[in-house]
């Protein structure tokens, strides 16, 4: 275990590990999101309530899900960059922020799509409402401390710390509909509890956050690589791995 973590603090063996994961999960997630969109709009039925309004769950609910975890796993980056100094989860932090920053916004749109037919306005600051768009805003922090802090060092320290304060949203965000009156419905399936709704209605909605995750980490481990080659652009494996190319 301790010899694939200090493995993976290396940016060389993780940029070359990671060009064999890439085809794999793109095929994937393309895979997943074309089959889950299918299965959706298509197959599933119409909601008993909302009608088919509610099919924007297939997008809101994977974006929702990916907003959060893409901020957990940078403040968990972001510790690991601070305590034992690893290039890579630097790396991550930089290349996860604009992908969770797109995400949250696309969970701040679709809900706000399907505000307006379920709840009669497109927004109110309810608390899970106001919560993501916090987060959205903590995203923002972190790219504009990475964007305006020339040395690199002390702008991933910045963004690291101001990760690891925002993960105090996190919970406010999961718990906000329990611990406030709010308008927003509680989570629409967990991992302890049996979902409300019938099986062909959740399980294409499994198989779309599955693949948001797999269409997510592919375009993070993309970022994470050019990233990488432009940190060691003055390496050794770097130049010659760029002078293979243009060969």
């Amino acid at each position: 275990m301790w010899t694939f973590f200090h493995k993976l603090g290396s940016p060389k063996w993780f940029y070359e590990i990671s060009g064999k994961w890439l085809p794999w999960l793109a095929v994937l997630s393309a895979i997943l999101l074309v089959a889950g969109s299918v299965w959706a709009l298509a197959f599933a039925p119409a909601d008993y309530q909302q009608g088919n309004s509610f099919r924007i769950i297939y997008i809101h609910v994977p974006a929702a899900f990916l907003a959060q975890s893409c901020f957990i796993m940078m403040a968990i980056s972001g510790a690991i960059g601070l305590i034992w100094k690893m290039k890579i989860a630097d790396v991550f932090v930089k290349a996860a922020a604009p992908i969770g920053a797109s995400f949250t916004f696309l969970a701040l749109l679709t809900g706000a799509i399907w505000g307006k037919p379920t709840w009669g306005t497109w927004w109110i600051w309810d608390a899970r409402l106001t919560s993501m768009l916090i987060l959205l805003f903590l995203y923002f922090g972190v790219m504009a401390l990475q964007s305006a802090i020339e040395d690199a060092t002390t702008a991933a320290k910045a963004s690291a710390i101001l990760a690891l304060v925002g993960m105090v949203n996190i919970p406010i965000i999961k718990y906000s509909v329990e611990w406030w009156n709010t308008l927003h419905q509680p989570a629409t399936f967990t991992l302890t509890e049996k979902p409300a709704m019938p099986a062909e209605m959740w399980v294409p909605l499994l198989v779309m956050v599955i693949g948001y995750y797999c269409f997510f980490t592919t375009v993070l481990f993309l970022r994470a690589r050019n990233e990488i080659l432009e940190r060691e652009r003055r390496t050794n494996w770097v130049k010659k791995l760029v002078s293979k190319e243009a060969a």
